[in-house]
């Protein structure tokens, strides 16, 4: 996997998984829904998915500057 494909999937879930987290997003979609029941289960499922997705954000930069840094000396040492 791409090291920028990593960081978006990464930012994306931490963004979804924190509007899930604050809102009553899912609250709402469940009630609509009939799935009311639920929604006291949300808490067990979303915060273990949101600090899975900010750990791989921060995973995925910090491997991305990296690989910069790396990509860089490398090319001075080249030369």
């Amino acid at each position: 996997m791409k090291k920028s494909t990593l960081l978006k999937t990464g930012i994306i879930g931490t963004a979804v998984a924190a509007l899930c987290c604050f809102t009553p997003v899912l609250v709402i979609l469940f009630g609509a829904v009939g799935l009311a029941a639920w929604v006291g289960y949300l808490d067990y499922v979303l915060m273990p998915a949101l600090i899975f997705f900010v750990g791989l954000t921060i995973y995925a930069y910090t491997r991305k500057k990296k690989g910069k840094c790396c990509e860089a000396g490398n090319t001075d040492a080249q030369k």
